[in-house]
């Protein structure tokens, strides 16, 4: 059986696929159910693979040495909290808005909801793991050591983006698809 923890599986587990074969990615955006709702989503989670591939090079600049330390500590300061901040508010609204609306719209994929429940909670301790690891860097960014802290966020960076990525992919192949199918009446 494949793993369904976050940090291990490979994708989402075959049996929640079902509507995804039916809706595959490369027919979402001519679906007349995509522009609104799910292309707004889609965004939403562009915009938070993009925050974190920013502060990524921003800390691999800082560590070449090609990055002011100062300039570094306000951009991690600046987009760290706006990726925080976003992120949980986005994860409340699915929680406790769009996953028990669309558990009804599919009975076949509920499971893939507490799936995704899960993944928010696990994500929680990664979350806090990176405001620390983002905030020793920013304290010790223009002290005498600041390569051993910025190291460190670049590490957690790489875990962040490995592991919400994996949730992103696998929370969309579950969610678009039952939009596609089902319409998006009673979620906006």
């Amino acid at each position: 059986m494949i793993s369904e923890d976050l940090d291990t599986r490979p994708g989402l587990p075959e049996p929640l696929r079902l509507l995804l074969q039916t809706h595959p990615r490369e027919s979402w955006q001519a679906h007349p159910q995509f522009h609104g709702l799910v292309s707004f989503w889609l965004e939403r989670h562009m915009m938070f693979r993009q925050l974190m591939a920013h502060m990524s090079r921003e800390t691999e600049g800082f560590l070449d040495g090609n990055r002011d330390p100062r300039a570094f500590a306000q951009g991690i300061a600046r987009y760290g909290g706006l990726f925080v901040n976003q992120l949980h508010g986005h994860h409340q609204i699915e929680d406790h808005h769009y996953f028990p609306l669309l558990r009804e719209k599919d009975a076949r994929i509920a499971r893939g909801f507490d799936l995704l429940d899960a993944d928010h909670h696990a994500l929680d301790g990664i979350l806090n793991r990176f405001v620390g690891q983002a905030n020793a860097a920013i304290e010790a960014a223009g002290g005498a050591d600041p390569r051993t802290a910025a190291a460190a966020l670049g590490g957690g960076l790489g875990d962040l983006e490995r592991l919400i990525g994996r949730h992103l992919e696998d929370e969309e192949d579950l969610i678009v698809p039952v939009i596609l199918a089902h319409g998006a009446d009673g979620l906006g």
